[in-house]
This record gives structure tokens, C-alpha cells and sequence, in this order.
């Protein structure tokens, strides 16, 4: 009598890669609107995450060989929970980050977004 065929070995988990969710995540936001930090950590299920957040977004910028085939992360749309640019500095010019959001239809004054509140991304009640 013949053995059953032995079905093969499943294919290991794919582990997450939390920069990568963040950069995906950072894509959807659309032109115009913000998003933060700690929103994108939310909803990525990582609620103290917004530093890490932020170290993902840097990384985007510094990784250009890895992400040579993949569509640019706007960073720029990313501020904190304020509304505040703090992450100005991580571009090519201190002004840089505002001028790509005023680009885009946001109002930027004293380093914070103008009507924060109207213009928030919220990915866990937009991508739900």
C-alpha cells in the first residue's frame, strides 16, 4: 500500500517590518491633509510608537536604494500632535518641509498647521 503524499512545509510567517508599514501607511495619506506621529503609531497597533514613527520617516529619506522601486513617502505630511514640524529639520532645508505642505494647499504658520483639527488624517477611521 502507498503512503499519502506528505504535503509540503508551509511557508514561514512573514515577519512585519514596521518601517515598511509606516512608509505604506505615510503614502495614503493625501495631498493636503496631515497626519501624526502618534496616529500612525495607533493604528499600526504600536500606541507608543511615534518616536519610532519618526525613525521610519528619516529612514525613508536616508534609504534610497532600498526604496528605489517604490513610490516617495511624504514625510512632510507627517507632524505632531500639535500640528507643530517637528520634523523639519530631517529635510534638506529647515523650510523645505513647509513650502512641499503650502505646496499642497496647507497653511503653515510659526512652524504649526493652520486648522490642524480640519485638515487631520486620522488612518485608523480613514483606512477602516
Amino acid at each position: 500500500m502507498k503512503k499519502p503524499a506528505t504535503p509540503p512545509p508551509a511557508a514561514p510567517p512573514q515577519e512585519r517590518n514596521f518601517f515598511h508599514d509606516v512608509h505604506q501607511v505615510t503614502r495614503l495619506v493625501p495631498p493636503g491633509r496631515v497626519t501624526s506621529y502618534g496616529a500612525i503609531a495607533h493604528y499600526l497597533g504600536s500606541g507608543r510608537g511615534a518616536r519610532t514613527v519618526g525613525y521610519a520617516l528619516m529612514a525613508a529619506n536616508l534609504d534610497a536604494i532600498t526604496l528605489q522601486n517604490e513610490p516617495p513617502v511624504p514625510a512632510h505630511r507627517v507632524v505632531n500632535r500639535l500640528g507643530q514640524l517637528t520634523g523639519r529639520h530631517h529635510f534638506p532645508t529647515p523650510t523645505a518641509m513647509q513650502e512641499r505642505l503650502e505646496a499642497e494647499g496647507v497653511r503653515v504658520e510659526d512652524d504649526t498647521v493652520v486648522d490642524f483639527e480640519k485638515l487631520f488624517w486620522n488612518p485608523a477611521t480613514e483606512l477602516e
